[in-house]
């Protein structure tokens, strides 16, 4: 499983041990069984047990949601280590007749631990939620008995997805900005969801940031939903972009329609 292979090395990174994790949450939409969840099946992988684990599913938007129920989660108490993944393979929604839609978008997964600590780490975040727009982006079929109901590739409006993308990202941008009371100028990297890069360059224009400011990584693997933010912070710590004492912004948006963001002091 890709998701087990992005949280061995994220656990490396953190220089601890599977056995550490007491949190498992994994953000995909593309499972590889409609149950157990993912998080379970790479819980087992790992060897760890009892902790919980379960699956978030909101699209594009997911690995900013799993991260934000997990920092609430460490800051209530009720966990003290989360594993948190993007996984994702979107090959198996795609009309690979579509070329609208097939070329844009890409299977990987990545992850971060997330604890508790006295040090920089979430500032602020937010989650929203529209279900009006659920025409925009979806897969409109479902499984039943045994067969597939309707029709099981991935659907999207782009241009309307683009329009929207930009104005609820900058929205949410400005949200997290105020909660934490800080403006636009703290933002050293914006590491938004990688759907296309005007969408990207979009966001960044409105908060008037440089386009340098941007972490992109579409060009190597194309729309990873829900892993397409964790993938793009690893390749940036990796690289030395992102160093320690940064302010990045993280920001993702997706079919339900769902949207986030969260500021991180790294």
């Amino acid at each position: 499983m890709l998701g087990v292979q992005a949280a061995l090395r994220a656990i490396e990174a953190a220089g601890i041990q599977p056995t550490d994790i007491d949190l498992i949450i994994c953000a995909t939409s593309t499972p590889d069984m409609v149950f157990p969840s993912a998080a379970c099946l790479i819980q087992r992988e790992l060897g760890i047990h009892g902790c919980p684990a379960f699956d978030v599913q909101a699209v594009c938007s997911g690995f900013i949601y799993a991260l934000t129920v997990a920092d609430s989660m460490i800051r209530s108490g009720a966990s003290r280590r989360a594993l948190v993944i993007g996984a994702e393979v979107f090959s198996r929604l795609l009309d690979f007749k579509d070329r609208t839609t097939c070329v844009l978008f890409g299977d990987g997964a990545g992850a971060v631990v997330l604890e508790a600590s006295d040090k920089p780490g979430i500032v602020s975040s937010c989650l929203h939620a529209d279900g009006r727009h659920a025409n925009l982006l979806n897969v409109p079929g479902n499984v039943s008995g045994g067969q597939i109901l309707g029709d099981a590739t991935l659907k999207m409006d782009g241009q309307a997805v683009f329009k929207l993308a930009v104005t609820v990202l900058d929205k949410a941008a400005h949200e997290v900005l105020d909660a934490a009371g800080r403006d636009a100028h703290c933002i050293d990297w914006l590491i938004p969801h990688q759907a296309n890069l005007r969408i990207m360059q979009g966001t960044a224009k409105k908060l008037k940031l440089p386009y340098d400011k941007i972490v992109v990584t579409v060009d190597q693997h194309g729309n990873t939903s829900a892993a397409s933010i964790p993938l793009a912070l690893d390749h940036a710590v990796r690289s030395g972009q992102v160093q320690r004492g940064q302010t990045l912004m993280l920001e993702g948006v997706g079919g339900g329609f769902t949207w986030g963001a969260v500021l991180v002091d790294y």
